[in-house]
């Protein structure tokens, strides 16, 4: 990790820079979440007013889902080439593209590209935000806001489609732009760097990660795609190893380690949130509007108390952590796999979203201590688009152990 990232710098006029406050960085991350969780109750709403299956109408998370895999590497390389400054303009135009698309014009297509450019942007603020942080205290702010945001975006939106529409309810998201002024005011001090961009490398990457995105939907096709794509990187990362995947993120062992930890801790932890509505409906007979209530404080729980277990772990050593989250993973899925009392489920369920979200923050901070100075941002991008991949993983595995 650089020195700026742990002590104040000194900017060119020669003022102290002490850094973003960390509730500023945490506004421009969390809202992320109300595009992932926020419409699986709205959609229904969605597809009676524009007289289009459910179906159909899924397309609209999906192009969510899809524009902050890519979006995150994208825009982190944005931000190591051009500056933090340009970055944050550039994914706040595209959140505010985006939103107006979704709100002024309500047909599908539109909503589907108005709810891409949300992502791309907000995957941009994550990405900056997490990269901004100066310790583990304000890492762990960053991750337990993307948790508790999430936990109650369904609830969130659900009141925004009835109190307004179920397209502002969309533009939650947008909320993030709030933070824009206060982390431009605070930005740390310097010159954009200018490092050559690599545009073979940000196509490989993207052509990649679009085809693990479906790799749960249509395996044989994606799965070969994946495949091709990872081969033709890895041949790519040997004629330009300072590209667009460094070859020195790559090579940090601390590095690989966290990111795979995330990426199997969000599998798990959506995972678990997929399978259990369907159980406590069939154990308890409980409605939707029951279900959604009860499964909001074990994910609440995550959330919040990530910001402490982040917090106590700060100096921890990595064996220790990589050790303590995955078992609280696995504790919770044997819960629920030893029992079907709603209780244990739902406790199950608090300590896979306790491990994920603390996992997230404490996996990132290593992550971002064991690249070089100058791969920070860049690392912040590949570390959370492997969390993201586990979160797109989880639920499709899930479906598959179901059935």
């Amino acid at each position: 990790m650089s020195s700026s990232s742990r002590t104040p710098s000194t900017t060119r006029a020669g003022t102290t820079d002490r850094g973003v406050p960390a509730a500023w960085l945490a506004l421009l991350a969390g809202p992320l979440s109300f595009g992932i969780a926020g419409p699986s109750l709205i959609l229904p709403d969605a597809a009676r007013d524009l007289g289009l299956t459910l179906g159909a109408v899924t397309w609209i998370v999906t192009a969510f889902g899809w524009a902050i895999a890519i979006g995150t590497p994208l825009m982190a390389s944005l931000h190591s080439h051009q500056g933090i400054r340009r970055a944050l303009l550039t994914c706040a135009a595209l959140i505010a593209l985006g939103a107006v698309l979704v709100v002024s014009v309500p047909t599908l297509p539109s909503l589907v590209l108005g709810s891409a450019a949300q992502g791309l942007g907000t995957a941009g603020f994550t990405t900056i935000a997490m990269s901004l942080t100066r310790s583990a205290r304000s890492m762990g702010l960053v991750t337990a806001s993307l948790a508790t945001v999430g936990s109650a975006a369904p609830l969130i939106a659900d009141l925004a489609a009835q109190l307004l529409s179920w397209q502002a309810a969309l533009v939650l998201p947008a909320l993030s732009l709030l933070a824009v002024p206060g982390v431009l005011r605070h930005r740390p001090g310097g010159p954009a760097p200018q490092a050559p961009f690599d545009p073979v490398g940000a196509v490989l990457l993207t052509a990649l990660v679009t085809a693990l995105v479906f790799v749960p939907h249509s395996w044989p096709v994606a799965g070969a795609a994946a495949v091709a794509g990872g081969g033709l990187l890895v041949l790519h990362l040997r004629s330009r190893p300072d590209g667009f995947v460094p070859v020195s993120i790559v090579r940090a062992p601390v590095f690989l380690l966290a990111s795979g930890l995330a990426f199997l801790l969000a599998a798990i932890n959506f995972g678990m949130i997929y399978l259990l509505p369907a159980l406590l409906t069939e154990q308890a007979s409980w409605t939707s509007g029951q279900v959604g209530a009860a499964i909001l404080w074990p994910l609440m729980f995550g959330g919040l108390a990530s910001y402490g277990m982040i917090a106590v772990t700060a100096k921890a050593p990595v064996k220790s952590v990589a050790v303590l989250f995955p078992g609280l993973a696995a504790a919770g899925v044997g819960l629920a796999c030893l029992s079907t009392w709603p209780a244990v489920l739902l406790i199950a369920q608090a300590l896979t979203s306790l491990a994920a979200a603390s996992g997230q923050g404490a996996f990132a901070a290593r992550a971002a201590a064991a690249v070089p100075d100058g791969a920070r941002s860049t690392a912040m991008g590949q570390f959370n688009l492997c969390y993201l991949l586990g979160a797109a993983f989880g639920p499709a595995i899930a479906a598959a152990l179901a059935g």
